[in-house]
């Protein structure tokens, strides 16, 4: 990754960073991707990975990993092991930074005694119902706790035994005294700690209170000398609460909040909620799911970090919020597979051919191009015989005008291998097509005919003697419609989840070196899509997940837009 040749465009978080160091406002960046533990991470995520160690990368500074591990509830080490290696496969390497939010809470507790010494926390005794109740709406200002007033003995008094676990959950919380009537309901006193009788995975049951995302978040940033902390642009709202809190704090540094728009995929939910509910009610097979906008579902389909990279660089970082078109995505994989990914020969819908003039018994091994785009990709041998399988959807028994493939009386051209003919057509009972009986041109090896005579129709094939079996999955959209905030009223987003998602093939017939495949290695089925081998493909049971087809919408979209 570190010989990519990249075009580094300019955006506004950039031009931000530009005149910092102009300045001499900062003379090294800092920044970090600060991941909740709480599920797995999807494209979106991908965006910000990229957005922040390629800041890192290319102002030569450095990007620290955090996990905001605050609320032990939701949290799991399943999670963390799969953030790490997500990050590590986009390509990208925190070095010795990785940090959690769990290693400052010592520190976090000791900010918050001092915002109890200076007036500016209280303990509350009002319920969770209760503090929606005062705290108001966009449009009528929130009223103050009735222990607000608390003072200040009685505070400190009430939180270290908060701390020593003398109530129950949720009976109490510490909140920042801010202002109630604040046009921004982040700033009508916000909890910054609440009572979680739940073990962390980190420090076990040490704790008996955890301090909520928004006062740990901005306290980790600045003790990690972080300069820049790019997020969503949720968080915008937030930003004058993430400064408050630095500002009444004797903390290191003052890190500055940008806020970015977040990446919105057509066809897909970018919430970790909604995800975590598609897995655990089974509407998908697992956080890895081919169909599942995760990165380890991408990882598993067949998509490369090199794609996801370009895809992230093509989106760009703008301020407000839009739908990406889910077909760049595809296009970013086609671009990168399509340069690296080796050709073979499968047949999803086999029907026989029988070429009747070619000797009984004999096998012949043909030369076949690994990958006409890689001159370094070398050759394979593929096995030919008098009995083949092709594709059922390469025969018309009555072909329209313009069809070039496999008709009665049509001559077309065997993929590296001959010319043939199609002299006879078998059908069962029910007028059902069941084996081509055609013949070849034994002046034609190699697919090239030495009086010099053309084809239009070239069709790919597999040998019946050396083929093998194998399962191919397809996948479509995980919904039926792009954009699952138009949904219609009194509706879920899973009343659009899409039934033809996924489709399991098992009549699929492939030439045996895919057999050899090793789990995630991709190949290009001739005129059929990339594939990947699947995680559980083994030689005795080789299963394949199709990443994407051969045909690039997004591409064609781009010519007629110009």
């Amino acid at each position: 990754m570190e010989n990519e040749e990249k075009t580094i465009v300019t955006n506004f978080i950039r031009n931000i960073i530009d005149e910092d160091l102009k300045s001499g406002k900062h003379d090294y960046i800092i920044t970090r991707f600060p991941p909740e533990p709480n599920g797995y991470l999807h494209i979106g995520h991908a965006k910000s990975i990229c957005l922040n160690f390629g800041l890192a990368r290319d102002y030569k500074g450095r990007c620290h990993l955090r996990f905001d591990d605050t609320n032990p509830v939701k949290e799991d080490v399943e999670y963390v092991n799969s953030i790490m290696e997500d990050v590590r496969w986009l390509g990208w390497d925190w070095n010795d930074k990785l940090f959690y939010s769990s290693d400052y809470f010592d520190k976090l507790y000791e900010y918050a005694e001092i915002l109890i010494k200076d007036g500016k926390a209280f303990v509350c005794d009002l319920s969770m119902e209760e503090l929606r109740d005062y705290r108001g709406t966009l449009t009528v200002p929130g009223k103050n706790s009735p222990y607000r007033d608390r003072s200040i003995a009685e505070n400190l008094d009430l939180f270290r035994r908060m701390k020593a676990g003398e109530f129950p959950d949720g009976s109490k919380s510490l909140r920042a005294k801010i202002d109630m009537a604040s046009p921004n309901l982040n700033m009508r006193d916000p909890v910054i700690y609440r009572i979680k009788k739940t073990d962390h995975h980190r420090t076990g049951d040490s704790w008996q209170i955890y301090p909520m995302y928004d006062y740990t978040h901005c306290i980790s940033d600045a003790l990690e000398g972080i300069t820049h902390s790019i997020c969503t642009l949720e968080f915008e709202d937030h930003r004058p609460l993430y400064d408050w809190f630095l500002d009444q704090l004797p903390v290191p540094c003052h890190p500055r909040q940008i806020e970015f728009a977040r990446l919105n995929l057509s066809y897909t939910v970018m919430s970790k909620r909604l995800l975590l509910e598609l897995v655990k009610k089974g509407y998908v097979n697992g956080w890895d799911d081919p169909r599942m906008p995760t990165i380890a579902g991408m990882r598993r389909r067949g998509f490369t970090p090199e794609a996801i990279r370009d895809f992230a660089d093509r989106i760009g970082v703008a301020k407000a919020n839009s739908m990406v078109d889910y077909d760049l995505l595809n296009f970013c994989v086609r671009e990168d597979l399509n340069k690296k990914a080796l050709r073979r020969m499968a047949v999803l819908n086999p029907i026989k051919l029988t070429i009747s003039n070619y000797p009984e018994g004999k096998i012949e091994e043909l030369d076949a191009e690994n990958n006409p785009e890689d001159p370094n990709a070398g050759s394979r041998k593929v096995s030919f015989s008098r009995n083949l399988y092709v594709e059922r959807e390469d025969f018309m028994d009555e072909p329209v005008k313009g069809w070039f493939r496999l008709a009665p009386g049509k001559e077309v051209r065997l993929k590296h291998a001959y010319y043939i003919t199609c002299e006879k057509v078998i059908k069962d009972k029910d007028d059902n097509v069941t084996e081509l009986i055609c013949s070849y041109d034994p002046e034609s090896r190699g697919g090239w005919s030495k009086d010099g005579r053309k084809v239009k129709g070239t069709i790919h094939w597999v040998c019946e003697q050396t083929a093998i079996p194998m399962e191919v999955r397809l996948y479509e959209h995980l919904f039926r419609i792009p954009d699952l905030a138009e949904i219609d009223e009194g509706k879920s987003y899973l009343d659009y989840l899409n039934p033809e998602s996924l489709h399991v093939n098992h009549l699929a017939l492939a030439e045996r070196s895919l057999a050899e495949a090793k789990p995630l290695e991709k190949f290009q089925f001739l005129r059929l899509g990339y594939f990947c081998a699947d995680t559980c493909h083994t030689a005795d049971k080789p299963v394949f997940n199709r990443v994407t087809t051969l045909r690039d919408s997004w591409a064609k979209q781009q010519k007629k837009s110009k």
